[in-house]
Parts: C-alpha cells; sequence; structure tokens
C-alpha cells in the first residue's frame, strides 16, 4: 500500500513504524474471510482491510478521529485472526493499538462512555476493586430497576466474585521435589477474582514437575486492558512488571516468566516492542518478552510425568490470543492427548467467542452472537468439558452454555495428581 506522510510526520515513531506496517498491506483481501465481524456484519470498513484504509486516512491527514473512524475501530476485537491469514505479514495488532491510542487523545465520546470506559479501566485490573464492583453488581442485580439500561448489559454478565484469596500471594513456592527450573507466575488480575483456581492449579502442576515459582510482591495486570482501550494506564502496568520481574532475573534469575492467561501473554511477548524508544527499559523489557510463555509452551518444554488417564471428552476453544497472537495451536490439544483427554475440535476454531478483553462489555449485541455462535459449535461436539487457556473465554463461553468450561491447565493438573476440576465435581460430590 502506497503511503504520503511527511518527513515531519515520519519523525514521529510511532508514525514511522504505521508507516511500514500499512506499505506491507497489498489490498489481498484474504483478512476478510476470518474476520467475525465482517463474517457477521458483510461491511467492507469492519474488516481488517476496511479499517486500515480508515486509519490510514485519518493518520495521513493528521487529523482527529472521527464518529465513523471510531465505529469501526471499536468494533474490532482484536482477536488478530486476520494476521494469522495474512500473506504479507502485516502487524495489524500494532496498528490497531496505535489507532486506539490516537482515537483516546483527539475523539470526545460522549459523556456516559467516556465514564464507562473509565470505570473499566480502573476497577478491571486492579482486583480489590473488581471484587467490589462485582459485590455492588449483585445487590444491583436485586434492583434492576435502578440501574441505567445502557449498564443492564454489564449487570447481567456479572458472576460471583470468588472467596478464595490464598492460592497465588507473593513469595516464593518450592517444589516438593528435586528443583529443575526457577519461574516467576504472572497472577494477573481479573483471573485472580474470577477463577483463583486456574493460578492454584497452575501452582501444583509447575511445583510437582520441579519447578521453584517466585511471584514478584509489585508484579500485576499486564497492562493489556487499559493498553487496548487506548490508555497509557497500560505502559504503567507493564512497567511495574518489566522492573519487578528485572530484579528476579538480575537476583536468583529466572529460566521462564510463567503466564497462564493467552490475553497477558500476547502482550507481555510485545513488551520489548512496547517500550522500543524507553532507553531505560527497551533492553529489560526485552529480556522479558523473551522469557514469556505460555503455561502450555513451559509444561511441553519440561514434559509431564505421571500421567493418569481419564479417557474425558474435551472439546478445546483455541483462545485468540493464543493461536493468533502468539501462534500457539497444536501444543495444548497435544498436551490434552498426552494427558489421556479425547480432543474434539470445534469447527470454525478461528473465530472469536466474543469476549476480547472489555469487548463483551463494550459491544454487547455483536460480542452475543459470537458467543451463542461458539457454544453451538461446541456444544454440537458433545463433549464432557469444554477447555480454554484464556479466562476471558472462559467466561464468555460459559454464559452461554451449560457445559463445564475449566482452563487447560486445570485438566492437566488432575491428569498429573491434582485435584478434579470444581467445575467437573457433581453437586452431591461437592457436598
Amino acid at each position: 500500500m502506497q503511503t504520503s506522510f511527511s518527513l515531519t510526520q515520519l519523525a514521529d515513531p510511532g508514525i514511522a513504524t504505521a508507516d511500514q506496517i500499512l506499505r506491507a498491506c497489498v489490498h489481498c483481501g484474504f483478512c476478510t474471510a476470518t474476520c467475525p465481524t465482517y463474517v457477521l456484519l458483510g461491511d467492507e470498513l469492519d474488516s481488517p482491510r476496511g479499517r486500515i484504509y480508515l486509519i490510514k486516512d485519518m493518520l495521513e491527514n493528521d487529523r482527529p478521529a472521527d464518529k465513523q473512524v471510531v465505529k469501526h475501530i471499536d468494533r474490532c476485537l482484536s482477536c488478530l485472526s486476520c494476521m494469522t491469514t495474512c500473506p504479507s505479514g502485516v502487524n495489524y495488532m500494532h496498528l490497531v493499538d496505535h489507532a486506539r491510542h490516537h482515537i483516546e487523545k483527539t475523539y470526545q465520546r460522549p459523556w456516559f462512555d467516556r465514564l464507562f470506559r473509565w470505570m473499566l479501566g480502573l476497577t478491571l485490573p486492579r482486583p480489590a476493586l473488581f471484587r467490589l464492583a462485582l459485590r455492588g453488581a449483585a445487590i444491583g442485580k436485586k434492583f434492576p430497576r435502578l440501574v441505567p439500561g445502557k449498564l443492564s448489559h454489564v449487570l447481567a454478565m456479572a458472576p460471583q466474585p470468588s472467596s478464595d484469596f490464598s492460592s497465588d500471594r507473593p513469595g516464593v513456592i518450592t517444589p516438593p521435589v528435586p528443583k529443575i527450573r526457577r519461574v516467576a507466575l504472572l497472577t494477573g488480575c481479573a483471573q485472580k477474582v474470577l477463577s483463583p483456581e486456574i493460578n492454584a492449579a497452575t501452582l501444583r502442576l509447575l511445583t510437582r514437575h520441579g519447578c521453584e515459582v517466585v511471584i514478584p510482591e509489585s508484579a500485576g495486570c499486564c497492562g493489556a486492558l487499559n493498553h487496548h482501550l487506548g490508555q497509557d494506564a497500560g505502559y504503567s502496568f507493564a512497567r511495574k512488571n518489566i522492573l519487578a520481574w528485572s530484579r528476579e532475573i538480575e537476583g536468583a534469575g529466572l529460566d521462564a516468566i510463567i503466564i497462564n492467561a493467552s490475553g497477558c501473554g500476547t502482550t507481555v511477548k510485545d513488551y520489548g516492542f512496547m517500550f522500543r524508544d524507553d532507553p531505560e527499559l527497551r533492553d529489560k523489557a526485552n529480556a522479558v518478552s523473551a522469557l514469556a510463555r505460555d503455561i502450555t509452551e513451559f509444561v511441553a518444554e519440561i514434559g509431564l510425568k505421571n500421567v493418569t488417564p481419564s479417557g474425558t471428552r474435551v472439546a478445546y476453544h483455541s483462545a485468540c490470543s493464543l493461536q493468533h497472537g502468539q501462534r500457539i495451536t497444536r501444543l495444548p490439544r497435544d498436551l490434552l492427548k498426552q494427558s489421556g483427554f479425547v480432543v474434539l475440535d470445534p469447527a470454525e476454531g478461528h473465530l472469536c467467542c466474543g469476549s476480547a478483553g472489555t469487548y463483551n462489555l463494550l459491544q454487547p449485541e455483536i460480542a452475543e452472537k459470537l458467543r451463542d455462535r461458539k457454544a453451538r459449535n461446541l456444544e454440537v461436539l458433545a463433549p464432557d468439558v469444554i477447555a480454554a487457556g484464556n479466562i476471558g473465554c472462559i467466561t464468555q463461553i460459559a454464559s452461554g452454555t451449560k457445559l463445564p468450561v475449566v482452563h487447560t491447565v486445570e485438566l492437566l493438573d488432575w491428569a498429573t495428581g491434582g485435584p478434579r476440576p470444581a467445575a467437573l465435581v457433581e453437586p452431591a460430590q461437592a457436598c
């Protein structure tokens, strides 16, 4: 694609990067076939190619975002399916993230939208505030008439927060067997509130296989939620993590940084790019990104031991951030098969479930259609359980099906000596 940025514009590193990305696009349109919003809506401007044209026009003319640009960029899930399909290697992720930050700085949203987005950016990355917000939502469900109409879908989706605070406190967890690795675990933010059993299963699996696990005091949210909202707070969260993990790297050392929420993993692996122009953090960010591993990547490296097959039928949902963002496709399936599970692959496995960070809260109508489509494709397989590698997907799919939905690591933990996942325990058994 030909561009016409001025030399003055290209002096801005962000514009220079956008120019390189735009020039890689050859207008082929392969991306339209795998874009969830284009598949649903059939609007060229709701395809990656259409959004690229809008972003190019906005940036080249150095003008504030307008209502049309905002509408179609907001509808983008950032599922990155287009990047898997693109034969030219267009880095759409970096381009659309740049556009979102431009929108945040130049476009005046309606007051309610500004307030809602600010609230999401404030509460979701902070477990204590998120837990409080969910308790407030539980009260609001009892008095639905008092809740503004625009928030009704948020209220309907709000799950109960977990009461478990103990599984991922800062500190060092030593393995009960000879140590073979020393790793850090990103315990996350929303996941700690919604499903702390995921971190608990991860810790059991890692220590059982000889890993010493460190959870640094000052590490927390990866910054993805804010970053994809166009909010600069995403960099602040990322900076804290980089500094916290760097202290461990420079101290006792780390063999890997383990991440069990694939949305977070995609962002942490991109820290090197995010801080490419920061002379203080550039090298540290690159070192952190190089050590980042999805839990399934790392388990595949060290190997599973003492597997007890169960024969449970597992429908595997490949999270977009895992298959498109990190290009991890076969590993989770292979590990589940090695663990004695019967793995089932749904139709349209490349399409997003509609979670996409805060997308299901900001674009509920599209998200619900994608969720229901995903749930149908999974249910037709008649599985015993659905597995996924991202808390957003787990929460989203669970809201559209009666089948149990668990994290892949919970099944791997169970197969190697851990407890049966709580979602698979019948009420009578749990009593």
